[in-house]
């Protein structure tokens, strides 16, 4: 699996490790911000198919 660097700020950092940890929705901060993508990935594709914006369609 590709691993990436990104920068957060400490208060989304903060915010993510509150929902991190035994016990909590995520396991791992890795598992909270892949699902994070997903979600976010689903929404923007949401957006472009109302918006007439299909896969593999040229703009």
């Amino acid at each position: 699996m590709p691993k990436i660097s990104v920068d957060i700020p400490q208060e989304l950092l903060d915010d993510l490790m509150a929902h991190v940890g035994e016990d909590k929705k995520y396991v791992s901060q890795s598992d909270a911000i892949r699902a994070a993508v997903r979600r976010l990935l689903d929404a923007l594709d949401e957006i472009d198919e109302r918006r007439g914006r299909t896969k593999g369609a040229k703009n």
